[in-house]
């Protein structure tokens, strides 16, 4: 299906905006039927009001809990559980590498 940019009118502030091609193939990919109701300003508006007006910047509550590999206190945004390791930063990045690293070395051979 071939897209083409088009005029959609917002139906929150009036104004025409534009559903460009690349939003429009998002949307289909997405399986989205339906096209935005609301320009992008409307849209972020919404989504700041609906989030409580801090955004994606909201803090997260925090727990303590011992890395499995160092043994440092770290704080995670998740509720830790007995049966599963939690990683400090620095651990869980290292560990993350190292899984790349083995991941690209088997697919290379």
């Amino acid at each position: 299906m071939a897209f083409q940019d088009k005029t959609l009118k917002c139906k929150e502030c009036g104004k025409d905006f534009v559903f460009t091609v690349g939003e429009q193939q998002f949307y289909a990919e997405k399986g989205f039927e339906n096209e935005p109701a609301r320009c992008r300003e409307c849209r972020d508006i919404r989504r700041r009001n609906r989030e409580g007006g801090e955004g994606r910047t909201a803090q997260r509550e925090m727990h303590e809990a011992v890395c499995a590999q160092c043994g440092v206190v770290t704080q995670v945004p998740f509720k830790p559980r007995n049966d599963r390791p939690i990683f400090c930063r620095d651990c869980f990045n290292a560990r993350r590498e190292q899984e790349e690293a083995q991941a690209q070395t088997a697919a290379d051979n």
